[in-house]
């Protein structure tokens, strides 16, 4: 087996999960915050769906789904073009509110389609090429692709929690 069948299957876990968590998920779950800062499902997924797509984007030199099929302009947050949510405030979060499953669910559908096309290409020996240096040591394309993956977890599953916190009380 190739590493590439490896993080296909990871980042396709992920997928599930986030198919799990919107799956008949209600606008008011989808808002709902554990506490008065918390993350809620619709930023959280946006978030992890940000990441994914502009860490693959640029670790493979290619252009965001974001962008390229014009999610940003459906989405219409009042967020500028490169935001993935890094830093956001409980206001900003809050921004997210109006966001639907469906779109949530299509834009993860099209970075996660993105991302098998991209990951079916690498080889083995990619996984050594340096695609960040501004870290000390530069971060390799292996270090990238685990550490999208793990944030990616981290948050479907802070996002499976909120939901099954939320729909526990309501």
């Amino acid at each position: 087996m190739r590493a590439a069948d490896v993080l296909i299957d990871a980042y396709g876990r992920v997928h599930e999960n986030v198919d799990r968590v919107l799956d008949q998920v209600t606008p008011q779950v989808l808002k709902a915050r554990v506490d008065p800062d918390a993350n809620t499902i619709a930023w959280l997924i946006w978030h992890m769906t940000r990441v994914q797509d502009d860490h693959m984007a640029s670790a493979f030199s290619t252009e965001q789904v974001w962008t390229s099929q014009g999610w940003f302009d459906k989405f219409a947050l009042p967020y500028g073009v490169a935001e993935h949510g890094y830093g956001h405030t409980t206001q900003q979060v809050g921004e997210c509110d109006k966001l639907s499953a469906d779109l949530l669910r299509g834009y993860h559908e099209a970075t996660w389609k993105k991302t098998v096309e991209l990951l079916g290409a690498v080889s083995d020996e990619d996984l050594d090429r340096v695609v960040d240096t501004r870290w000390t040591p530069p971060v390799t394309l292996a270090v990238r692709l685990v550490s999208v993956l793990n944030d990616s977890f981290q948050h479907v599953g802070q996002a499976a929690f909120v939901r099954g916190v939320v729909e526990r009380v309501s």
